[in-house]
This record gives structure tokens, sequence and C-alpha cells, in this order.
């Protein structure tokens, strides 16, 4: 469902900035304002999972999922989409803050990997048939049907949650939430964002300053605080916890914005309709749902470190083949690039998240898959917010008309190569991390 509500819609996009006369500024912050609002509230919210139980905050997302899709569905301008998008991106944050949590409470370490490789693959499922299914729904029913799409899955999961899931999963002591930590992360990272969309003006360069201070602000505050959100020194003296989550950030920051930059080009410059542009991204889905549970399983046995890098290198060999991207560019060998690129991906995920689960105490899971999952959110941010900062640099308020292609080819292409770039440092991080077992 989390994939699906997130990625779907970047189908939808070309025909709903056209009824809606969206300038290309504000197209680029439909998948980018989804992300803000999940950033600021993950780690919070896997927080309070922790101390008020997993499965509840879980349920709680999955009703304001069901609202805000029906929200998005009948919102009659684009401004109004973005608020509702706004709030869901708060409701996956209670979600992919508390799921691998509860599968890791349920699992002994020496099993953990083959669950997490089995719930990556339920994520990559949803990121194999979001394309496809939004574009179908989108040239059948029209866009505002995607964002109705979560909504019968939520309700569903909801009613079978409450029926088969007994029990709960918290912390086995309760500590005071630390809500000045959580305040100042959110407008720390809300701020980065808002700035990337407007630099290099000298105003959003100010932001930007800011919005850095106030991240340096949080790390100090939780450094020092008697109960914070995350105990830094997980970080500090935690060499695999550090450099797995850091690795995962610069893969999704690569990873995220891949859908939204070919869904641009196979509409606006290869003319293709939604249904088959969805098609050509299913490839990297395919891919990462056959190769995560494998890999998941894999790494039981074998050191993650190993896996998750070979899967860098194999992700990286894909960007290359992307970052030869012009206006002729076949479907073919875009679909060839992206099902690399998947390979790579379902080799280097479920084995890197069974290195940041055991690479904690078990008091700390809570607050570790909520951060992992934040590292992966973060990456999705900084990887969408460049993307951003290129659109305002290169279309600004223009609407994307033929007229413009070519500034839409050459911002696809910059944004494919600093993509590659992430890469190339995140496969370096993922080797240098140590082992698993250290």
């Amino acid at each position: 469902m989390s994939p699906l509500t997130l990625s779907s819609v970047n189908i939808a996009m070309p025909a709903m900035a056209a009824e809606l006369q969206a300038d290309a500024r504000l197209v680029s912050w439909l998948p980018t304002i989804f992300l803000v609002s999940n950033v600021a509230l993950i780690l919070p919210f896997g927080k309070l999972a922790d101390n008020i139980g997993r499965k509840r905050i879980y349920m709680i997302g999955l009703l304001v999922t069901v609202i805000t899709s029906l929200g998005a569905a009948m919102a009659a301008s684009i401004e109004g989409i973005l608020f509702f998008r706004f709030i869901q991106g708060g409701a996956s944050a209670m979600t992919l803050g508390t799921g691998v949590a509860i599968i890791s409470s349920l699992y002994p370490a020496n099993k953990r990997g083959m669950a997490i490789g089995i719930n990556s693959a339920c994520i990559y499922i949803g990121l194999t048939i979001a394309p496809a299914l939004g574009g179908i729904i989108t040239e059948i029913w029209g866009w505002r049907s995607v964002f109705l799409m979560p909504a019968p899955i939520a309700v569903l999961l909801v009613t079978l949650i409450a029926v088969f899931v007994k029990g709960e999963w918290r912390a086995d002591s309760r500590v005071p939430f630390d809500w000045q930590g959580a305040l100042i992360f959110a407008a720390g990272t809300t701020l980065l964002v808002i700035s990337l969309t407007g630099l290099p003006q000298f105003n959003y360069a100010l932001l930007l300053l800011v919005s850095l201070g106030l991240i340096w602000l949080f790390v100090w505050h939780q450094s020092n605080s008697d109960q914070p959100l995350i105990r830094w020194q997980m970080f500090t003296q935690n060499r695999l916890f550090s450099f797995s989550l850091a690795s995962a950030s610069l893969m999704y920051a690569s990873l995220y914005p891949l859908t939204f930059l070919l869904s641009l080009y196979l509409q606006y410059i290869r003319d293709l309709s939604p249904s088959d542009t969805g098609q050509v991204i299913l490839m990297q889905g395919i891919a990462m749902a056959l190769l995560a549970p494998f890999s998941g399983r894999l790494s039981d046995r074998i050191q993650p470190r190993n896996i998750a890098t070979t899967g860098c290198v194999v992700v990286t060999l894909g960007f290359l083949m992307l970052a030869q991207l012009d206006m002729h560019t076949t479907q073919l060998y875009i679909g060839g690039s992206l099902f690399l690129i998947g390979i790579g991906m379902g080799l280097f995920t479920s084995p890197n998240n069974n290195a940041v689960v055991s690479a904690v105490d078990a008091r700390d899971l809570g607050v570790a898959t909520a951060t992992m999952n934040l590292a992966r959110v973060m990456g999705n941010l900084i990887g969408m917010g460049v993307v951003n900062l290129l659109m305002n640099l290169n279309l600004g308020d223009k609407q994307i008309i033929p007229i413009y292609y070519g500034l839409l080819e050459s911002t696809i292409s910059t944004a494919i190569i600093i993509s590659l770039a992430y890469v190339l440092v995140g496969s370096f991080l993922s080797a240098m991390r140590g082992r698993a077992d250290a």
C-alpha cells in the first residue's frame, strides 16, 4: 500500500497538470511534499510506537490514509491535493516507522533476514504494480481515481489486523517523549526542502542556512538529552549502523526520482500513454520483487555487507546506461537499464536492512527501524529536492509544452548523472561498513 500511495501518482501527473493548469514547479512538489511530512514525523512516530504500542500507531496510520486518499481525489486545485498529500505522508510515517519493528519483535536474529526480505518483496511488488496500475487507471477512469487506490486496501488491512493480529508490541518501559527534539527536527527538514526549491535566490539561500542550523541544533539536543528521540551514540559508536544507514540514504536518493523523471520523459518527450509508461517503469520493480526475499534469506548466512555491496555495483551499471539518455533513447534500452537497477536494489535492500536491525539492542528496535526508514525517506527527499532545484532553475513556472522539451531532457539527464554520483559514494560506504557480527 505504501509504495502504491507514493508512486502510482507519478504516472498521473501529466494528465493532472494539464487539467489543473499546474506549472512545472508545483508538479515537482507532488512527490516531494509527501516526503517532507514523512521525514519530519517518522522518527517521532517510531518513538511513540515504542511507548504506546506499534500496532496501535500502525492502524491509526491506515485510517488516516483512507481519509486523505478521499480528500486528494476530491480536491479542486493542485494546492488542495498538495495539502492532503502532506497529511498522507504523515500517515505513511506511522506505518513505515512501525512495520519492520513489529516483524523484528517477532522473529529471532537467525530468521530475521528472511522475514525482512519478504517485507521488502511486498514493498517492491507495490512498486512493481504502481506505475502500470496507475497508468491503466488514469486512462480508464481519470487521474483522480489514482488517489483513491490506497483507500480500499487500507480498509481491508484494518479489518484483517483487528480480527487476526492479536497482542501488542512496545518497549519494556515507557520513557518521556522528546517534543522539543521532534519539533526541531520537523522544522529543520521541512525548511531544508523548501529552501532547495528556490535556490539560488538570496531568501532561499538564507533559509537553507537556517535549516542546516536547526538540523545541527537537533543533533546537539539529542546528544545532550536524557530521553532523546534517538541515541546519537548509535551513530557515533556503531560504524555498521551508521554506514548502513548512510549507504541506504544515498542509494534511495538515486532511485526515488527515477519514476518521476522517466514518467515526464516518456509521456512528454516520447509521447507514450500513461499505461505504456507504467509498463516500461515496471521493469525495475519486477527485478526488485524477485530478488528481495532471496537476498534477505542469503544475508542470514552470508555477510550482509558482501551482498549489499554487490547490489550497489549492479545499480551503478544501470545508471551508467541511463546516463546515455537523449531525445531518441528506445523504450527497450530504458527498460533494460531499469531492470539492471532493480536487480541491484533487490540485492542491496534486504541485506542492508538486516544489517541495521542486527546492529542494535532489542530495546532500540522501534527507533532503529524508524531511523532505517528515515534514512530511506531522507534519501528520497534529498533526491527529489535536487530534482526540484533543477526543475526550478531550468523550467520554473513554465508549463511543460513542446517548446521546452529540450530543457526538460537536459534537466532529466543532469539529475541522472547526479544520481550516479550518489550510487558511487553509497557503494564505497557499503563496502566499508564492517561485519554484521563485529
